[in-house]
């Protein structure tokens, strides 16, 4: 007697490939989020609209030691699944979520009297991943970015934030000279980050409203950017080496900041 074949698992969808979100427009597509830190606070997040997460074995057992809800379609599948997915590279820890993209903040719901971080045209997911982290652990009141010229809000870029996508707004402008003049005409002083600054970092002042503004690395500031800004000050380093990664100039520039901040 012949038995009937046996049944095959129908495996994830994953060939249907959906257009990231970027950080400067609303997409469609899927949102990708991967890794524990940056499935986690979205889980967590109430503004994140989840549609389908997928876990291994391990990944589910650690979430339910945290005893984290899911309030949503989870599907287990095997860790080389996931690499698949992402490709071997991405540190997914068994997690994936696919989710709708956090809806933008207009500018002028920002606090006036906050501490913003403006971008200009830093492209590179990892870095701009870097800063949210940053953002989101010094509990900066905004980011501002622009349309274009801005990497998506999705996998490489999540992963670096790191769960800080899921805390700090971020505003969207179509002009970076025009956002900066906005922001000057709520009262934010805007200080530009730039190595050859006349002032240093420590001489600036942080009192209000203010917007520290960060260039890409390598060429820094754009020259209508920095006419836009009310001061240009330098991060002082001693050392042989001059310059640093624009998420760690932001890490420290922030640093300075909310403690002079503090100090009133």
């Amino acid at each position: 007697m012949t038995r009937p074949p046996r049944p095959r698992r129908q495996k994830p969808d994953f060939a249907r490939r959906e257009r990231p979100v970027g950080l400067g427009g609303v997409s469609e597509g899927a949102a990708i989020l991967y890794g524990w830190h940056a499935v986690l606070e979205a889980l967590r997040n109430p503004r994140r609209r989840m549609r389908k997460l997928y876990l291994t074995p391990n990944a589910l057992r650690r979430l339910e030691e945290e005893r984290v809800e899911l309030p949503l379609t989870t599907e287990i599948v095997r860790p080389d699944t996931l690499d698949a997915r992402l490709g071997g590279d991405a540190v997914h820890q068994g997690f994936l979520l696919e989710a709708d993209p956090l809806p933008t903040v207009e500018l002028e719901s920002l606090r006036a009297d906050g501490l913003l971080l403006v971008l200009d045209q830093i492209t590179d997911p990892h870095n701009v991943g870097a800063i949210l982290r940053t953002a989101a652990a010094f509990a900066v009141d905004g980011v501002v970015t622009t349309a274009r010229h801005s990497p998506e809000a999705t996998g490489a870029l999540a992963k670096s934030a790191s769960g800080g996508l899921e805390h700090v707004p971020i505003a969207i402008v179509q002009n970076l000279a025009r956002g900066l003049a906005e922001l000057g005409e709520r009262g934010f002083r805007r200080i530009g980050l730039d190595s050859e600054a006349p002032a240093t970092l420590a001489e600036a002042d942080f009192s209000g409203g203010t917007a520290l503004v960060l260039g890409a690395e390598g060429k820094g500031l754009r020259q209508l950017t920095r006419q836009s800004c009310d001061a240009l000050a330098r991060l002082d380093m001693p050392g042989a080496i001059k310059s640093l990664n624009v998420s760690n100039a932001c890490a420290i520039a922030l640093y300075a900041a909310t403690a002079a901040r503090r100090r009133g």
